[in-house]
């Protein structure tokens, strides 16, 4: 499987990571052919999120919270990823939330796919 979410906390990273913008069919193809695990944060935002991707990136429960393995890579359900998938949301030109804000689909101009890959060797 593979790890989705809308955003993925700086906080946690503790081992060197790459951060690479990837194309929306790279990630269709491989959530298609592995599966997702989703951490996706905000509910407001995953149905003009599942009209993007072409699948739903509703997790099982609601804002689920990643964790760390013992060797420091994210964590969730028992499951350990050494790489994450990130939409992020595109703003429209000016805008930008304010702390704590639950960001409206109307702000929303677009999506950016990223892949955060974490190294093997710390």
């Amino acid at each position: 499987m593979i790890l989705l979410g809308n955003t993925y906390p700086l906080s946690l990273i503790r081992r060197p990571v790459s951060i690479v913008p990837t194309s929306l069919d790279e990630l269709r193809r491989r959530a298609q052919s592995e599966g997702i695990l989703s951490f996706w944060g905000h509910s407001n935002t995953t149905k003009v999120a599942a009209e993007f991707l072409g699948f739903d990136p509703t997790p099982h429960t609601q804002r689920p919270a990643i964790t760390l393995s013992q060797e420091m890579l994210p964590s969730l359900d028992g499951q350990t990823f050494n790489e994450v998938w990130v939409l992020s949301p595109d703003y429209i030109p000016g805008y930008r939330p304010q702390i704590g804000e639950e960001v409206s689909v109307n702000q929303i101009a677009g999506w950016q796919v990223l892949r955060i890959g974490f190294s093997i060797n710390p």
